[in-house]
Formats: structure tokens, sequence, C-alpha cells
């Protein structure tokens, strides 16, 4: 019988301390596992938006919701390329591309293969966003050189049902499970404030520690609630909660890169250090994510210089053709 390595009670005790032990403990762990001061910038592209058949409560790309938002094909190889050396120009070290679809249409995989491997030469890390996937998609990824996949859990199974009801929480683990096994680095983490208890942030977290290797990658996203969505008028999170949520990531997975993700157009100069204090060494990174509005990178570069913090300057999984 297989052990687990965390329970609800051993993180809730992390996650419940008070505020500036947890602070202390978070930070205190970061710095044994990565240079204290390198903050990894990310880039994420829509390279086919809206349309999606998921009925994910908080996502203006759902079919099932009237946002507003239009509706857009696959994009050309040579956009999402031009985009990928856009990004890099601008200190991006890793690129990261999302297609709405529920899994990988047949007919435009291909495409995406080849934008993967374009994004590889340019000596970038590359990473993909694309529903589910069976074992033989994971491994034609793999092929083509992807680096990471992303598959977020988003919430505790016991909320996941009040979210999401066109994708079971198995059906998510078992696409984790694919890119595992192809030897695909995982990309795999949640959104805080859809309305979920505390319980439930710690449950995810639970889930993501338990994996059968914890991502090397964790989003945290903050909910940014969206106009003709099931969401758009929850309560906002409140701050602190946010970056305890950050702190207890960062202590039960220290070896892992923890993102800022989507909601950071929301965060004070204070609540992103505070962050960064907590463990977040990584960040997304321009204008827009996919169809949510992001910090701007000249804000973003003032404040790490502010802080005496730098980016990362180097992939290191990304190999250079």
């Amino acid at each position: 019988m297989t052990t687990l390595k965390w329970d609800f009670t051993r993180a809730n005790d992390l996650y419940s301390l008070p505020f500036m032990e947890l602070m202390f403990e978070a930070q205190t762990v970061h710095r044994q596992h990565f240079e204290q001061n390198e903050m990894e910038l990310c880039t994420l592209l829509s390279i086919k938006t809206g349309a999606c058949p998921e009925d994910c409560a908080y996502c203006p790309q759902s079919g099932h919701f009237e946002t507003g938002l239009a509706k857009e094909n696959l994009l050309t190889v040579e956009t999402v390329l031009e985009e990928a050396k856009r990004a890099k120009a601008n200190g991006a070290t890793r690129f990261c591309m999302g297609a709405a679809w529920r899994h990988p249409p047949k007919k435009q995989f291909p495409k995406v293969l080849e934008m993967i491997a374009g994004v590889k030469k340019m000596g970038m890390e590359a990473c993909v966003t694309l529903g589910t996937l069976d074992e033989q998609q994971a491994k034609a990824l793999h092929e083509a050189g992807l680096d990471y996949y992303n598959h977020n859990l988003d919430t505790s199974p016991d909320y996941y049902q009040e979210i999401i009801t066109t994708r079971t929480y198995q059906e998510r683990l078992d696409t984790l499970q694919h890119v595992r096994a192809a030897g695909i680095n995982v990309c795999c983490g949640g959104i805080i404030g859809m309305g979920e208890t505390r319980e439930d942030r710690i449950e995810l977290l639970v889930q993501l520690a338990n994996l059968p290797t914890p991502p090397e990658s964790v989003p945290i996203n903050r909910l940014v609630p969206v106009k003709g969505t099931p969401l758009e008028k929850v309560e906002v999170i409140d701050n602190i909660e946010f970056i305890r949520t950050i702190a207890t990531a960062r202590l039960m997975m220290p070896a892992s890169m923890i993102r800022l993700s989507a909601g950071r157009d929301t965060m004070s100069e204070e609540m992103h250090a505070l962050c960064y204090m907590a463990g977040a060494n990584s960040i997304f990174y321009g204008e827009r994510l996919l169809t949510s509005q992001n910090a701007e990178t000249d804000q973003d570069l003032k404040l790490l210089e502010k802080l005496g913090m730098h980016a990362k300057s180097r992939c290191q999984s990304a190999e250079v053709a």
C-alpha cells in the first residue's frame, strides 16, 4: 500500500501557521533549492481562441457562455514563431502556447508539432496546453521536443464539480500520467478565488504534491472574473490568503517552480514582492495571457530591479539547434 507524502492535516498545519512564520519557513526552503533573487520569465500565447466545448465556469473561451469573445482559428505556424521570437527578444526563456480545445484535433495537431519544433530551434523552452491527451499524442509531443505540458487540476476534487462538468478530475489525472510517461515535464496548478473554501485550496495543494512526481512547474492563478461566466460576481479572495497559498505550495513542493499566473494585473507591487518572498519564482510575462490582461513588461522589469532581482538568463532544458 502506497503511503502518501502529504495528508490534509499536515498541509493544514503549514497553511495555518502565523503569517510571518509561514513566510520565513517558505523563504528558507526556497533558498535551499533556488537562487533567491532569480525570476523565470514565461510568455503565453493563445494559438486558438474561443468556442471550447468545455464548461469551465471561469473561462471566457467556453462555448457555453456569452462573453463577447471573438472566436479565432488556429494561428499559422509563421505567426506563432514571430510571437516567440518577440518574446525571446523581450527576455522570456519559455514560450507557452494554449489552444481552446477539449483535445487536439487530428487535422490541426501536426501544425502544433511544427510550432514546438520552431520554438525549440530558437533556444527557448516550449510548453503547450491543448486539453486532454492520449498516449500517442503525448509521445508525439515529446518527439517534437516539447519541454512542458500544462494541464491544471484547477481546484480540489470535492469542489471541482461546482466548476466543471464536461471533464472529470480523473481525466485530468490520466492526461498528466500520459505526459509523465512520455518523458515530458509537467506544468500543473490551479485557480484560487473561485468561491472555494480554504480547505479546498489546501486539498488542491495536497493533490499536486502527492502526484507520483510533483509538477516541475506549478502555476497559481488568481481568478479573473469575466462578465458572462458563472463566476463573474464571485467575491475577490483576500490578498493574505492568496499569499498563504503561494507559501504553502513552496513548502509542499520545494523543488518546483511556483508561477504567478493570471490575475497579476490586480496585484500591487507590494503584493508581488510578498509572493516572491513566499517562494514564487516564475511569472507569466507579457501584456496578455490567452484572453486576459496581464501586468506590463516594463512594469515587471522595473519591479524586479527595484527588488534587486533579475530575470533568469538561460533555459534548463532547451537546446539551441
